[in-house]
């Protein structure tokens, strides 16, 4: 049937209406940053001490049972606010110099991401660093 000027068609919800759904809701984010590394592997160690610098894909999952009424685990407003605020202090920076943070492996790039996001995002479930360049990548398990 059609629906009249000025209306809004009604949708059937398109989750299962099953309680036990659970569904996991991705972003990512980058940002561009140097850094310097101590390394030990023999002909990679004067380059790393350099300060140099690489751009850097972060990915941030969430796990949990969508709200009854708006279909959503989380507002991906929300968690876009939140990544917007952790990429300014990432992004364009030293992350020799960002407290917290520790050598800036791709380790410590996702403990650090999971424990500045995780008290406005509490069903963060996993993060991932990656840098497509060279095809590293670590991921970060928290559940």
């Amino acid at each position: 049937m059609p629906v009249p000027p000025g209306r809004v068609a009604e949708c059937p919800p398109v989750l299962p209406t099953n309680p036990m759904a659970v569904v996991e809701l991705s972003q990512s984010f980058y940002f561009e940053a140097a850094h310097t590394l101590r390394r030990y592997v023999e002909g990679e160690v004067e380059s790393s001490k350099r300060i140099h610098g690489h751009t850097y894909h972060a990915e941030v999952t969430l796990r949990g049972e969508p709200d009854g009424e708006t279909g959503m685990v989380m507002d991906l407003g929300l968690v876009r606010r939140e990544l917007a605020t952790l990429r300014e202090r990432l992004d364009h920076r030293f992350l020799d110099e960002v407290p917290g943070i520790g050598p800036a492996t791709l380790e410590n790039l996702c403990a650090f991401i999971a424990r500045e996001l995780k008290p406005a995002l509490p069903l963060l479930v996993r993060v991932a660093v990656f840098r497509s360049a060279s095809g590293d990548r670590a991921v970060l398990q928290l559940d």
